[in-house]
């Protein structure tokens, strides 16, 4: 499984149980949010000023060795 920056909250966060956890360490606190459900990863890192590069490589990186 393989995560991008286009795909959504709400499917991320459905993905795997590891996923939320490491969205909120990221600083992503609002993952239970109705709109945060249908944002992409990209924009969500963009609202809270995270690097979505970063993130998705240490997330697919994180998912790989599961």
């Amino acid at each position: 499984m393989q995560i991008s920056k286009d795909m959504l909250i709400g499917e991320l966060v459905q993905m795997n149980e590891a996923i939320p956890a490491m969205l909120m360490r990221a600083g992503m606190h609002c993952l239970g949010c109705p709109s945060a459900q249908g944002e992409s990863l990209e924009e969500a890192c963009m609202v809270h000023g995270i690097d979505c590069d970063t993130l998705v490589a240490n997330m697919n990186q994180v998912l790989a060795a599961l």
